[in-house]
């Protein structure tokens, strides 16, 4: 995406609409920021005017203003109703806040945007946009009935939904939903750790879509890159298999922090269904990698690679210090 002024301002206007929501003393205020980030985002989805991006902006306006009327009524009846009935306005609340972030079962929208926006626009859709309704949502999370069904729910579309995907794209939208789950149960557990799931989270996806973006990989079928070199193959290897949660690479940190707690709390069942269901995003995962290290054999030896070498080696090393991490973590 080519940053120009009027990029800057709308991405200054995002971040602006984003802490203004997550900062804001009432429900109101927290809405006025959403609809802030909202409006800043929709022109930086069309930015290159191409159809695709205009199907994908025009299909998340219309959901976003959706799950805003939702929040809108769910503060109107949080206020009128008795106090017996309050719990069903904080679950249209939460409905509507899971819908913005693009959680299952609410999650229809999420691989469709997805699918018409660039790299940059999708790290954007699956990180930022998801902190503020995060934090709305922290406010009415508790281990309820309600929250392990949308966490399973979550976890379970993610692993199914990436199972049949050819494009990258979508196959990133069902392992976001995956990765919904694990977050919400992290804010559960506490905050602290939500913040260390989230952090690891970005940073790991940021290494998988700078390659993504650098190699113009969108289909499965692409990505052999026989243009590319072995390095660039296995760093993406890496840092797929780590934000698959593959131990001992950095990604299975926060998630073993969040199972250890579960189990703690007697959680058996979720913790169950959790963890099988990762191992499936991790098979699609592999499917990704499958064809790459397949056509090895292909490649040409004499190729004048001019590839960024520093930055790549500095992706693989961000998924290999969860190794060190791990290990002191075991012998404390």
């Amino acid at each position: 995406m080519l940053f120009n002024i009027s990029s800057l301002l709308f991405l200054l206007s995002l971040v602006t609409g984003t802490l203004i929501s997550i900062s804001s003393s009432t429900w109101i205020g927290a809405w006025m920021g959403l609809e802030m980030n909202l409006l800043s985002f929709i022109p930086m989805m069309s930015k290159n005017k191409t159809p695709y991006e205009n199907e994908a902006s025009m299909k998340y306006f219309l959901v976003q203003a959706i799950a805003s009327i939702m929040f809108l009524l769910s503060i109107l009846l949080v206020n009128l109703m008795d106090f017996d009935f309050n719990h069903y306005a904080n679950y249209l609340l939460s409905s509507a806040l899971l819908m913005k972030m693009g959680a299952a079962p609410l999650h229809f929208w999420f691989p469709g945007v997805m699918e018409g926006l660039d790299w940059m626009n999708c790290l954007i859709l699956m990180t930022w946009q998801k902190i503020g309704p995060f934090i709305l949502l922290s406010y009415k999370l508790s281990m309820t009935l309600f929250s392990m069904t949308v966490i399973m729910l979550c976890v379970v579309v993610g692993a199914i939904g990436g199972l049949n995907q050819t494009s990258v794209r979508k196959l990133m939208a069902y392992s976001s939903i995956s990765h919904l789950g694990w977050m919400m149960t992290a804010m559960m557990i506490s905050y602290n750790y939500w913040l260390l799931y989230f952090l690891i989270y970005v940073i790991l996806n940021m290494s998988v879509l700078h390659i993504f973006n650098s190699q113009s990989l969108f289909q499965l079928s692409q990505s052999y890159f026989n243009n590319s070199n072995v390095m660039i193959k296995f760093t993406l290897f890496i840092s797929m298999l780590s934000l698959g949660g593959l131990p001992p690479f950095l990604g299975f940190l926060p998630k073993w922090i969040i199972i250890q707690n579960l189990m703690q709390s007697q959680y058996i069942m979720l913790v169950l269904i959790m963890v099988l269901t990762t191992l499936i995003t991790l098979y699609f995962y592999l499917r990704v990698m499958f064809s790459t290290f397949m056509f090895l054999n292909q490649e040409n030896g004499w190729n004048n690679y001019n590839q960024k070498k520093n930055l790549n080696s500095l992706i693989m090393s961000v998924s290999i210090l969860g190794i060190p991490l791990l290990f002191v973590m075991s012998i404390i």
